[in-house]
């Protein structure tokens, strides 16, 4: 069924200030935009550029004062979803190019800390298994809590602190899924089962498919439990939040409000 998505926020900017955002639906196979209404204030320039991956767009505003943004899209989803713990694993040198990076340490995960916890923790599993074993352990060990953690939080803070919220969560299964030597990555998107409703995050990793012999894709993956992986629209896709953020100022500016409602068309 479609997914209806109303989503707007607005900040205030010193001066001329060069942005970058990102909240629109991602045009891609999987999921196929119905509708899509975009209203942004007047700025000094605007341009459309390819996010990560080519999954999704950014914007680049130069602007000063006041700025708002107001968007409004339906969804259908066509995801093949597959039961994560029923995919086998890949050795490294059977992954795809696109698939390798997602192996590395990044800024907010720091994947090498976490190989000796992750064997000592799920050494029993491995490939769809071990992820299913990190997704219920996240989900039974960390509390959701929002305003519990900032910009600078990274999945070793969260990991301490056994809390966090989506953000957090992502970014713990991400860094656990890499020191098990599975690609994983971040994923901005909405959700109808979010709870407070927000922008989202949940985690893709990339598994051996049982569908597609000695291939694989990838699976989305959410220890929050609040995203349903055959509703879930995805925004853009990065190594962590660092890349995937819906607001990046390169300068001073003012968080005003957000607001987001992410519905099924049937329910509403």
């Amino acid at each position: 069924m479609p997914i209806r998505i109303e989503s707007s926020f607005a900040f205030s900017l010193e001066r001329e200030t060069d942005v970058l955002l990102q909240f629109e639906a991602a045009a891609i196979p999987e999921q196929r935009v119905l509708s899509t209404r975009t209203r942004l204030s007047p700025a000094i320039h605007e341009a459309r550029v390819g996010a990560q991956d080519d999954i999704g767009e950014r914007i680049w505003i130069r602007a000063n004062g006041l700025f708002e943004v107001e968007y409004e899209a339906e969804v259908e989803i066509m995801r093949d979803v597959s039961d994560v713990a029923a995919c086998g694993a890949l050795h490294p040198h059977q992954l795809p190019g696109e698939a390798v990076e997602y192996l590395f340490d990044s800024r907010y995960c720091p994947s090498d800390r976490f190989q000796t916890f992750v064997e000592d923790e799920f050494g029993n599993t491995s490939g769809g298994a071990r992820i299913a074993a990190i997704r219920d352990w996240i989900a039974s060990n960390f509390t959701y809590t929002p305003g519990s953690s900032g910009p600078q939080t990274t999945a070793l803070d969260s990991f301490v602190e056994r809390r966090g919220i989506c953000r957090d969560y992502a970014h713990t299964m991400i860094v656990m899924a890499r020191a098990s030597t599975i690609p994983a990555r971040y994923v901005a998107c909405y959700a109808p089962g979010v709870d407070p409703q927000d922008f989202h995050a949940v985690a893709e990793v990339f598994l051996a498919d049982p569908k597609m012999e000695g291939g694989g894709s990838w699976q989305l993956v959410d220890a929050t439990g609040m995203a349903d992986p055959a509703e879930t629209v995805k925004i853009g896709i990065g190594r962590d939040a660092a890349d995937v953020s819906f607001l990046t100022t390169f300068g001073m500016s003012d968080f005003k409000r957000s607001s987001v409602s992410v519905t099924r068309v049937d329910q509403e």
